[in-house]
């Protein structure tokens, strides 16, 4: 049982990257991937405590993409992170996630919920970007929701202010090829996805995806229904896709969703998944 979808502190989970490790061993997860939302700040520490308990770890990070007026989530897994080309695009993104921070603040200020940048920075553990905005919210206890703090504060703030767009799938994906890391589309059923296309539409994106230099696709995930779970084995099938899969594992911040098991025991992502994975990197 593997999980190559999991997020720590550095960005919306409520684990740090250490904790990761030793629940992990913990649960039955012989490999993972810390993929923290356009962040690799946690894989050193991550990559030490995975030693330490015997657990298999690759790093990763999950980018946030646009694409034909879409956001897409791409899974890197594998990747130099000392590679040049990797670097410039890194800083862009990193540029891209805290820029502006404080206009977002004030606008949610705007907006009924008494916060301020001093707030914010003591719930920022690495990056002070709109996840440690977030955290401070979900720390006011004032929702139940933290999809709601997004739909309804976080993202409406980020558009008034006019924070730059993601970078293009086009141009970041040749990039973590570049780099020798995977590629993988994360639930592409998702609005953070390619969901409101036809079935015939979503596999004309996936192939276009793959020109750019997409390697594969999530075939596990903790909501896909069965019909979805069809259509993604399809696509790897037919176009010699590398699988992945993950429980996009969150922590206390999306408390029905377990490590490695998924939503009730929905998930087990076969070891073998990670080998391949392994072996295609730095290709």
């Amino acid at each position: 049982m593997i999980d190559l979808h999991v997020h720590s502190t550095v960005s919306d989970g409520s684990y740090t990257p250490a904790g990761l490790a030793v629940l992990a061993k913990e649960s039955g997860v012989e490999a993972f991937a810390l993929t923290d939302h356009d962040s690799i700040a946690g894989t050193d520490e991550a990559a030490a405590e995975a030693v330490k308990q015997g657990v298999d770890f690759i790093n990763g990070m999950e980018m946030s993409l646009s694409y034909q007026g879409h956001k897409i989530h791409v899974v890197c897994l594998g990747f130099d992170r000392q590679n040049p080309e990797f670097q410039k695009l890194y800083k862009k993104v990193r540029y891209i996630k805290e820029d502006s921070m404080a206009d977002v603040v004030e606008a949610i200020g705007r907006k009924g919920i008494d916060i301020d940048m001093e707030m914010v920075r003591q719930y920022a553990s690495v990056h002070l970007d709109r996840y440690a905005i977030m955290r401070t919210i979900v720390n006011m206890h004032l929702f139940d929701s933290i999809q709601y703090i997004w739909d309804t504060y976080l993202n409406p703030a980020v558009l008034e202010v006019g924070v730059g767009d993601d970078v293009s799938a086009q141009e970041a994906l040749p990039i973590i090829r570049q780099a020798g890391g995977v590629t993988s589309l994360a639930h592409f059923h998702k609005q953070i996805g390619l969901k409101g296309q036809s079935r015939a539409e979503q596999e004309d994106s996936i192939k276009e995806l793959l020109d750019f230099g997409l390697c594969g696709m999530e075939q596990y995930y903790p909501n896909y229904t069965e019909e979805d779970k069809a259509f993604a084995l399809h696509m790897i099938e037919k176009y010699h896709m590398l699988p992945t899969g993950g429980t996009d594992f969150h922590g206390a911040n999306r408390a029905d969703i377990m490590l490695g098991t998924g939503y009730h025991h929905n998930m087990n992502t076969p070891y073998a998944f990670f080998e391949h994975i392994r072996q295609t990197c730095g290709r």
